[in-house]
């Protein structure tokens, strides 16, 4: 698989994440499920943006 296409991936799953987040910030009253969704999502852009510095 190529590296541009897991960062097309990756994007994805973290654009998701995103929306997820902002979701269960407004529909979950206990905020620690919020703070685990935003910090997965965050967790996976990460990951892209040093697949995309490291030029794998």
């Amino acid at each position: 698989m190529n590296t541009n296409q897991v960062r097309v991936i990756l994007n994805i799953i973290f654009m998701i994440g995103a929306v997820a987040a902002v979701i269960t910030y407004f529909a979950v009253e206990d905020k620690h499920v919020f703070l685990y969704v935003s910090s997965a999502a965050i967790f996976v852009k990460i990951i892209e943006f040093i697949l995309r510095f490291m030029r794998l």
